[in-house]
């Protein structure tokens, strides 16, 4: 079934007017009401959602409270043992200064024992030489004598 087109021109003059009665910017009320309860809902939920991320940046900043406290003991304890092996070393380098001295009185008392033998050395070289002086000189004077 075609439209003729005095029916095509009634619509096209009565379209604008249908449409102004039955207008999508003012609904109907029970419509206008669902509307309504449906953004007071979305509102409450953002409400909701915005206490939700509240009491979330709580925790959070709890937690990095209780991180940061964590960690300043950790770094504490760390410049405990730093403080424990200073010292530990400056006992290290305490043994180090000791054991110095000691090796230094060593080296005089070795100094002074290589001196008194190199001493008996001499003294025992020149009375080899006198003994053996003296036996050649015994030997010459008893070849001459013979």
């Amino acid at each position: 079934m075609a439209l003729a087109q005095e029916d095509i021109a009634f619509i096209k003059q009565h379209l604008a007017e249908w449409l102004a009665e039955q207008s999508l910017g003012r609904p109907p009320v029970v419509y206008e009401i669902e509307l309504r309860e449906r953004m007071v809902r979305v509102e409450e939920e953002l409400k909701h959602q915005r206490e939700l991320m509240r009491e979330g940046f709580e925790r959070m900043d709890e937690r990095f409270a209780a991180q940061r406290a964590d960690m300043d003991k950790r770094f504490e304890q760390v410049d405990k043992r730093f403080e424990q092996m200073d010292k530990r070393f400056e006992q290290v380098d305490k043994r180090f200064e000791q054991s110095d001295q000691r090796l230094a009185s060593l080296r005089a008392d070795m100094d002074k024992r290589f001196d008194e033998i190199l001493k008996r050395h001499d003294q025992h070289f020149l009375w080899l030489i006198g003994f053996i002086a003296t036996t050649a000189a015994l030997v010459v004077a008893a070849l001459r004598y013979l």
